[in-house]
């Protein structure tokens, strides 16, 4: 398998928000976290989602055969049982991290995000096992990304905030939205707007937790005028194309995670996780951000 195979199978454009979902999760936590266990999570968190962009992959293969054969599997490039063996390695791996973080450094929380990782490692199979046909997919989609935010906060405590619990139920509704419209990509049309009424909750809650501080309102302005962008890519029959707006909201992530990070008061963090956009954008040229 090639490194260009390997990078698609990964959809490692994408890899910007999950850092920053990581980041999020510290900071809604109540932050502090070293620079070494900032590593082992963003490495651990990272694991997870190549891991299950792989299965993603493995499990959709006869589907792939028919509406997107230029896939690795379908094409040749790979066979099946090696994309699960790596997919499921890929979860073991980002395990012993997360037990590592929890267990070797000082401060550890022991099994607490563990037990995270734990749950976040089920979700993702099964997401990847039936999501094609199951109405909830967006959901548990949602509940994917929420458990890497409660992963990283429990790596940082055990004692879990309400803050970080709130802030995580925010990214699981913007992720609904924004799976709903990632199941329309091979259809380029949405059957449905209503869903998309998700993607309006961070609009509603993040003001009234920065109080409207300058970093945080350029931010928000920033992240509200980027979802229109996506939006107009769905809503819009000159303009609609459904695979790009799939790419510019998940870019969006990052803007997301960093206005909760500005809401915790947390300039410098929240400028970190901007960064995190233009990185996924840049990156999204090079490998598809589906």
């Amino acid at each position: 398998m090639s490194w260009l195979v390997a990078l698609r199978l990964g959809r490692v454009s994408n890899l910007p928000t999950v850092w920053t979902n990581v980041l999020a999760g510290f900071a809604l936590a109540g932050g502090g976290a070293s620079a070494s266990l900032t590593a082992i999570m963003l490495v651990s968190l990272t694991l997870f989602y190549i891991g299950g962009m792989y299965l993603n992959d493995a499990f959709d293969r006869n589907i792939d055969a028919v509406e997107r054969p230029e896939r690795p599997i379908p094409s040749g490039q790979v066979s099946a049982t090696s994309v699960f063996a790596l997919g499921f390695a890929m979860l073991g791996l980002g395990m012993l991290g997360l037990l590592l973080a929890g267990f070797a450094l000082p401060g550890g929380t022991g099994w607490a995000s563990a037990v995270g990782g734990l749950a976040l490692a089920g979700a993702i199979v099964f997401y990847d096992w039936n999501h094609k046909a199951n109405p909830l997919s967006p959901l548990i989609m949602g509940a994917c990304r929420m458990l890497v935010y409660l992963t990283a906060g429990a790596a940082i405590t055990s004692a879990l905030p309400p803050g970080l619990y709130l802030g995580a139920g925010v990214l699981l509704c913007y992720l609904i939205g924004l799976t709903f419209a990632a199941k329309q990509e091979n259809l380029n049309r949405i059957t449905n707007l209503w869903p998309l009424v998700f993607l309006a909750v961070p609009f509603a809650y993040v003001p009234v937790a920065f109080g409207y501080a300058a970093a945080s309102a350029f931010i928000y302005a920033a992240f509200a005028l980027w979802v229109l962008y996506a939006l107009a890519y769905l809503v819009l029959p000159a303009r609609l194309d459904v695979p790009r707006a799939v790419i510019s909201l998940l870019a969006g992530i990052c803007l997301l995670d960093a206005l909760l990070i500005a809401a915790q008061g947390d300039t410098t963090l929240a400028w970190i996780a901007v960064a995190g956009f233009p990185l996924t954008l840049m990156f999204q040229r090079w490998v598809p951000g589906t």
